[in-house]
């Protein structure tokens, strides 16, 4: 899954050399990360709440789904699950070790589109996509603003956008706290920061679940 650095909303700058090489940092960390991600990450536990969680989603059969940051495709069976044999999964990172092990995993899979791109610069057509997906991304965006215009872009009229986590937002910030230097610094915004980042991005009906274990934000593109 795709981790960035985050910015404030405020914008505070920072000079392009010192974000560039920050950026190959952890691409490099991720890149090293994948061979060993499942074994580490894809637990009972998690497998559970991914079952628990994402009928929570409101997917429906037949729908295109963008699931961005994939890292080795985590998301992806309890996705097509809801989206059924009619429906169809692309799934995007920035880290092309994740990319390979994610496409090795669904090369036989039609309902399956595996690519390395960038959040902030999607090379999708605009309104392509019935629902979004950011599943452990979030607080490692580069840059939000301009992530959350580019999934605006590419969403359909009404369609939804999913940040989920299975931890909650504090939760989130203690654990990256105690990881890598690449993550130490990146959480959620509050509650009121990301509700106005998604009015000011084009999304509305926004409603936040964020208590132990879980951290589930909906909202839609509006029309």
């Amino acid at each position: 899954m795709r981790l960035t650095k985050n910015k404030s909303v405020s914008k505070m700058s920072t000079p392009k050399h010192l974000e560039t090489e920050a950026e190959m940092n952890r691409q490099a960390f991720f890149n090293q990360a994948a061979l060993t991600w499942d074994e580490h990450f894809v637990t009972t536990r998690l497998n559970d709440f991914l079952a628990q969680t994402v009928p929570k989603f409101g997917l429906k059969q037949g729908q295109r789904v963008l699931d961005l940051g994939t890292g080795t495709g985590v998301l992806i069976p309890f996705l097509l699950k809801e989206v059924g044999s009619s429906g169809h999964v692309t799934a995007v990172d920035f880290a092309e070790k994740m990319v390979e092990l994610c496409k090795a995993k669904n090369s036989n899979n039609p309902n399956v589109t595996v690519m390395m791109q960038q959040v902030e610069n999607l090379h999708f057509p605009s309104e392509t996509f019935d629902a979004v997906t950011c599943f452990g991304l979030f607080p490692h965006l580069e840059d939000r603003e301009k992530a959350l215009k580019q999934i605006n872009r590419v969403l359909k009229m009404g369609g939804k956008l999913i940040i989920a986590h299975a931890l909650s937002s504090q939760e989130i910030k203690s654990h990256h706290h105690n990881a890598a230097s690449a993550v130490a610094h990146d959480e959620l915004p509050k509650e009121p920061q990301m509700k106005e980042l998604l009015r000011q991005s084009g999304f509305v009906n926004v409603t936040i679940t964020d208590e132990p274990g879980i951290y589930l934000c909906l909202s839609e593109k509006s029309a």
